[in-house]
């Protein structure tokens, strides 16, 4: 088989360079343009030091021109850019967008978070995303040309509490979701309350009062889940960690569910799923435990005091929240196995 050439826009920054990483990793895919704005005309190796075998390569700037040629384009751009350059690019190239500009159905949740004009809804690159009967998730994804991947927090979210919606066991109101990111979930720029100083020994919420802009997507997937309308109170805070998310999520179960059958729920929904890992009861998920690898940690329970259940994630924000999403998505639409290229061992200590 040919090896399949692959370009990156954005390779400078965090997203960008994962994905390099797992390509050099991937035996289909080589690694061809590498691009970016800013920091064209720079080595790899400048930006990117873990990039050993690339290091020599120089950035490229993000045009038409450099992006064409290749198989496959992954996109790692700030929201809102990937558009303009999509409407560029040859319809028959595989464009994997790890924005956000086509993850909404809704144009105008999409104006109302995100302040300009909607660029279109692509395929959703979540293909363990839980449905109900008959709709189509990781099918859609299969020979696609253009697939938008999750954000890192509606992955680890809509991965906890899908299963439930889909069985049944969960109530639409009155869910809560609380998740702890590290800070290289706000990207490479320089931000003052991002520093060392700042961050180290320190968490604090932010985006508080569902103006998060990861809030609408997460309503979208579980109320596709559910098949009607779920609303959620969803709080991110910032924790002193470079990488990782861990997500609290909670909802009512239904009258009469008992925790047996909330845990067959989620047995069912991922049983075959060579990511996702439903832990031993009383095992709880933790980011370490995650670190570098495309897997999703995940823990439910009943609590039968209150009446609501507890599910728990761990994901790498920049392997499976990002890049790693978007490998696995390139495998689909390349009709590659899915497991392809991608870590299923985490680093640890």
């Amino acid at each position: 088989m040919r090896m399949i050439r692959a370009a990156v826009a954005g390779a400078s920054g965090y997203a960008g360079g994962e994905i390099v990483r797992l390509l050099l990793g991937h035996p289909d895919m080589s690694v061809g343009a590498l691009a970016a704005a800013s920091n064209a005309g720079t080595r790899l190796g400048v930006i990117h030091p873990h990039l050993t075998p690339l290091a020599d390569r120089v950035l490229v700037e993000t045009t038409p021109e450099t992006l064409a040629g290749h198989q496959v384009v992954f996109l790692a751009l700030p929201h809102g850019a990937s558009a303009a350059i999509v409407d560029q690019l040859a319809d028959d190239v595989i464009v994997i967008d790890c924005g956000a500009d086509f993850r909404l159905a809704d144009a105008q949740q999409w104006q109302r978070f995100y302040g300009s004009s909607h660029a279109g809804t692509w395929p959703y690159g979540l293909p363990e995303m839980p449905l109900p009967r008959g709709h189509k998730g990781r099918e859609a994804l299969s020979g696609a040309r253009r697939i938008a991947v999750p954000g890192c927090y509606p992955t680890a979210c809509t991965i906890a509490l899908g299963p439930g919606f889909v069985g049944g066991v969960l109530e639409a109101a009155d869910v809560v979701i609380v998740a702890a990111s590290g800070t290289s979930g706000a990207g490479k720029s320089l931000k003052p309350h991002l520093l060392g100083s700042e961050t180290m020994s320190s968490m604090s919420p932010y985006g508080v009062g569902g103006t998060h802009r990861h809030t609408p997507e997460i309503e979208q997937n579980l109320s596709a889940a559910a098949a009607q309308p779920v609303t959620v109170s969803f709080t991110p805070t910032l924790a002193p960690m470079p990488r990782g998310i861990l997500a609290t999520c909670t909802a009512r179960v239904k009258p009469g569910v008992s925790a047996a059958t909330v845990r067959a729920a989620w047995e069912a929904a991922y049983r075959d799923e060579p990511f996702v890992h439903l832990l031993p009861q009383g095992q709880w998920p933790r980011t370490a435990d995650v670190l570098g690898s495309n897997n999703v940690h995940l823990q439910v329970a009943l609590d039968e005091r209150t009446g609501r259940v507890v599910a728990v994630t761990a994901v790498d924000n920049l392997t499976k929240g990002t890049a790693g999403a978007a490998v696995q998505c390139a495998n689909l639409a390349l009709g590659l196995p899915e497991i392809t290229g991608l870590p299923t061992v985490g680093v640890a200590p």
